[in-house]
């Protein structure tokens, strides 16, 4: 309410790329900021969501990250959106696409690692391909620690490297899965932390090579042998995690 006046904010998103154009109208007025203030409280929970799915010759695959507390937008509008973005049948995809977000939601098993504890450091390893690019490294995450941020580190990565946006979110994706599976097993099989560190220096100094992010530029033979090992140890880390006692 603005001098006595009610206000409505109106974004109107057009599509002319395709013959059956489509527009979205997302209208926000006073009476709902109770609502969007509501949503905006809450805190930010970040869940790696995959979707690897294909339904009557057509495939999607996609990884992004979902608000597990997200308010304003639900798992069917997100799905209509995307296939009417990438101009999926939405018949099809709509509902296998949402079912996928609301199980992948309810099976993420949260912060299990207490903030006040110390050095609990992971290995987080990265064997990630965009387009023909293909980027391997490894390092190592201090789950204890809350300034950590897998968007904030991917972003500075891929500046670094100089690579595309695109290597941003499937960063953030890969480490935040990581993430969600070290803290669960480390507390359902009680594996043991890594040796606190006494100093910023490592030793010895030929394991450096490892611990270093290499870029490749791949040939279409070997880009698809690595989609197939990637698709094939993704399924091999569901069924660990579907293993995995829920605490």
């Amino acid at each position: 309410m603005i001098f006595g006046w009610q206000v409505t904010f109106c974004v109107i998103f057009l599509r002319h790329a395709h013959p059956s154009a489509s527009f979205y109208l997302l209208s926000y007025d006073d009476n709902k900021l109770p609502l969007l203030q509501k949503a905006a409280d809450q805190p930010e929970v970040l869940v790696p969501i995959r979707l690897d799915l294909e339904i009557e010759n057509h495939k999607l695959r996609d990884t992004f990250l979902w608000n597990k507390n997200e308010m304003l937008i639900s798992p069917e509008e997100f799905a209509a959106l995307l296939c009417d973005d990438m101009e999926l049948p939405a018949a099809l995809f709509i509902q296998p696409i949402a079912s996928a977000i609301r199980s992948q939601v309810e099976q993420h098993p949260g912060d299990l690692v207490a903030m006040d504890e110390e050095d609990r450091r992971v290995p987080i390893k990265l064997n990630i391909h965009v387009g023909n690019i293909s980027l391997v490294d490894q390092f190592e995450w201090d789950l204890s620690c809350p300034q950590n941020s897998p968007e904030e580190f991917a972003r500075l990565l891929c500046n670094d490297l100089g690579l595309g946006g695109e290597f941003v979110s499937t960063i953030a994706y890969s480490i935040r899965g990581q993430i969600s599976w070290q803290g669960r097993s480390m507390y359902a099989f009680g594996d043991p932390p890594l040796p606190t560190l006494k100093s910023v220096l490592r030793t010895p100094i030929q394991d450096t090579e490892h611990w270093c992010p290499r870029l490749e530029v791949l040939t279409e033979a070997e880009m698809e042998k690595k989609i197939r090992d990637q698709d094939r140890n993704t399924r091999r880390m569901r069924r660990l995690a579907q293993a995995v006692p829920q605490w």
